[in-house]
């Protein structure tokens, strides 16, 4: 799996930018990197961590998000008389988690993508809205009402919510947002994870109810999407302006005064244990006949629901 700031990721999946924007010693090729120090390798270091199920709601239904789950299940169409009937849901694993810098980026099959109107939600979650004033000409792509507002209850997993981790060496602040059931279980994680990697005070990280007040992310600040841009990682005081420029204009390289270690274990850890709603039990036919074959189906069908 490609974890940007960490491992490189092949040609034929990297949707490329020209250049590199702004100072600093960052990559601004695709997803976001780094040059700075930090861990190495792959996100398997922080893959073997506790999975945890919470329950959201989506389409009338309750389902099972899973934290360090693999995701996948059959692809199934939205029916009618339930919001954005037509569209595709489900089917997204683990491998198709991360994405790049651009909002739109991270849905399964569209490298290219920028922006999230009119698509389907392989993670079964729906895409970021960042509120605010309606972008205008390029950065209009932004601030779509398509999906309601950041506060809109039927958002499966809650309202969106983010939360801060700040490091000391050098002073770094890191944001996540998400909604309401990912952010808290990626609090869970991230403080399980970076304790060790200059996380200022774990144990008093809380969520906070995301808005668009001036206070808050917003895009130009965002250096990774991961699932389907369900979930984003920003840094406070970077501003990427090709967010808000035409497509194909450079990524702003990130700073050179920030903690990559900090960032590095933030991605790998988000990359691996952003909970993802699971394939569902497949019932097989019963191995033999009579009373065992009998118990085998009534076990099958009972394990379904």
């Amino acid at each position: 799996m490609f974890v940007p700031f960490i491992s490189k990721r092949s040609e034929s999946k990297l949707f490329k930018r020209k250049g590199g924007g702004g100072k600093g010693g960052g990559s601004s090729s695709g997803g976001a990197k780094s040059s700075g120090s930090g861990s190495s390798g792959s996100s398997a270091g922080k893959s073997g961590g506790t999975a945890r199920s919470s329950s959201i709601s989506s389409g009338g239904t309750t389902k099972a998000a899973t934290s360090y789950g693999s995701g996948g299940g059959k692809v199934v169409t939205i029916p009618s008389g339930q919001l954005f009937a037509g569209r595709t849901s489900g089917g997204g694993t683990r491998s198709q988690v991360v994405g790049t810098r651009t909002y739109g980026s991270g849905y399964p099959g569209l490298p290219n993508q920028r922006g999230v109107a009119s698509l389907g939600f392989p993670f079964i979650f729906w895409p970021l809205a960042w509120g605010g004033i309606a972008g205008i000409g390029t950065a209009a792509y932004l601030h779509s009402s398509e999906y309601g507002r950041f506060d809109n209850s039927s958002r499966p997993g809650g309202i969106m919510m983010t939360a801060a981790f700040t490091s000391s060496s050098p002073a770094t602040t890191f944001r996540i947002v998400s909604d309401n059931t990912t952010v808290q279980a990626l609090i869970q994680d991230i403080t399980a994870n970076c304790s060790s990697s200059n996380l200022v005070s774990p144990d008093s990280i809380v969520a906070t109810t995301y808005n668009d007040s001036l206070t808050a992310p917003v895009p130009e600040q965002v250096v990774q999407y991961y699932r389907a841009s369900t979930v984003a990682l920003s840094l406070d005081g970077y501003n990427d302006t090709a967010a808000l420029d035409a497509p194909g204009e450079a990524d702003t390289s990130l700073p050179t005064n920030i903690d990559t270690t900090l960032l590095n274990c933030l991605n790998q850890t988000i990359a691996a244990a952003a909970p993802l709603v699971d394939g569902g039990l497949r019932w097989t036919p019963p191995p033999t006949t009579g009373l065992i074959g009998v118990a085998y189906l009534v076990w099958s069908l009972s394990s379904l629901f």
